[in-house]
C-alpha cells in the first residue's frame, strides 16, 4: 500500500512540475525498505546523483512541498543538505556517493560513532573511475561501508529469484557471520591446504548466485543480485546487513526496473528519465502555453 501511494504521489508531482521521474519510480520499494530498516538520519543515507531522490523527499517530511520541485523557493531537484537533515550529502554530479560515504564513515570511526553509512549508486554511475577508486579505498581501509548497487539496466533473469534471495539472506545473516569467524579462527590451526578448501567452498556458494568477483577482489563482501521490487527479499537482507559483524564493506546488488509501475514510463525508450509536465493518463507532454 505504501509503495503504491508513494509511486502515485511521485508521478502526480512530477506531472505538474517536470523533472526526473523514471529513476525515482525504480527505487520506490528500495527507498521504503532503507528508511524502514535503518535509523535515518542518524544512519547516513547517500543517493548518488540524486535523480532518484523524489520518493526519499516525500518520505522525509517534504510530502506537502513535493509539488514545488524545481520551482522558485521550492524543493531542490536533487539532494541538498540545507533542505533536510535526511539529505546527508549534496548531489547532482555522478559517481561521488561512495567517496563521500567513505569520508563520513572514516570520521565516524574517529568519533567512535557506530552509525551506518549507506550509499546508493546506479550501474551507470558505477562506470566512472571515481566510484572504483572509492571502492578500492573502502576495501583497503576495511571500513564498514554499505553500498547498494541499483542495477536497472539488466532484466530479471533466473538467478534473481527465490534461491538467490534465500542464499543472499543466509550469507548476510549474523549467524553466518559468527560461524564464518569461528571457522576462520579454527582453520588457522590447520594446514594451508585445508584453509584453501574452506575458502573455495564459501566462494562456490556465493558464486552460485552472484557475479561479484570484482567487488570481492576490491575487498567487499558481495551479496546478490536480488529483486529490488520485492519487500520479502529486501527487508530481511537489509536487516541482516544492518546487524552484520563482518567488519568489512558490503555491496548489495539490487535489480530494479526504471519507470516501474507507470506504463508510459516503462514503455518509453528513456524510461521517462527527464520529462516536462505531462498528462498522467496518457504520459503525453503538456504544452507550456
Amino acid at each position: 500500500f505504501i509503495a503504491r501511494e508513494l509511486r502515485s504521489k511521485t508521478i502526480d508531482a512530477v506531472s505538474k512540475t517536470g523533472g526526473h521521474l523514471g529513476a525515482g519510480l525504480g527505487v520506490i520499494e528500495l527507498t521504503i525498505a532503507l528508511h524502514y530498516i535503518f535509523n535515518t538520519p542518524k544512519d547516513k543515507l547517500i543517493w548518488d546523483v540524486g535523480h532518484q531522490a523524489y520518493p526519499h523527499k516525500i518520505l522525509t517530511g517534504r510530502k506537502n512541498k513535493i509539488e514545488t520541485l524545481r520551482q522558485e523557493n521550492g524543493l531542490y531537484g536533487f539532494v541538498k543538505r540545507s533542505e533536510s537533515e535526511y539529505d546527508t550529502f549534496g548531489t547532482a554530479h555522478s559517481s561521488t556517493s561512495i567517496s563521500a560515504g567513505l569520508g563520513i564513515k572514516t570520521a565516524q570511526d574517529l568519533k567512535k560513532d557506530n552509525s551506518k553509512v549507506i550509499c546508493v549508486i546506479g550501474d551507470g554511475a558505477l562506470s566512472a573511475g571515481m566510484a572504483y577508486e572509492a571502492l578500492n579505498n573502502a576495501g583497503a581501509m576495511n571500513k564498514e561501508l554499505i553500498v547498494i548497487l541499483n542495477d536497472n539496466k539488466m532484466s530479471i533473469d533466473q538467478p534473481v529469484g527465490a534461491m538467490s534471495a534465500y542464499l543472499t539472506k543466509l550469507l548476510s545473516s549474523r549467524s553466518y557471520s559468527s560461524i564464518r569467524s569461528i571457522i576462520k579462527k579454527i582453520s588457522n590451526k590447520f594446514p594451508q591446504s585445508f584453509k584453501k578448501t574452506l575458502h573455495r567452498a564459501e566462494e562456490f556458494t556465493k558464486g552460485f548466485v552472484s557475479g561479484g568477483t570484482l567487488f570481492e577482489e576490491l575487498g567487499f563482501f558481495y551479496l546478490g543480485p536480488i529483486e529490488g521490487h520485492n519487500f520479502d527479499h529486501l527487508i530481511p537482507i537489509l536487516k541482516n546487513i544492518r546487524s552484520n559483524t563482518l567488519y568489512k564493506p558490503i555491496l548489495l546488488h539490487v535489480i530494479t526496473k526504471k519507470g516501474k509501475g507507470y506504463k508510459p514510463a516503462e514503455e518509453s525508450l528513456d524510461k521517462f528519465h527527464g520529462v516536462n509536465k505531462f498528462n498522467v493518463t496518457t504520459g503525453s507532454s503538456v504544452s507550456k502555453s
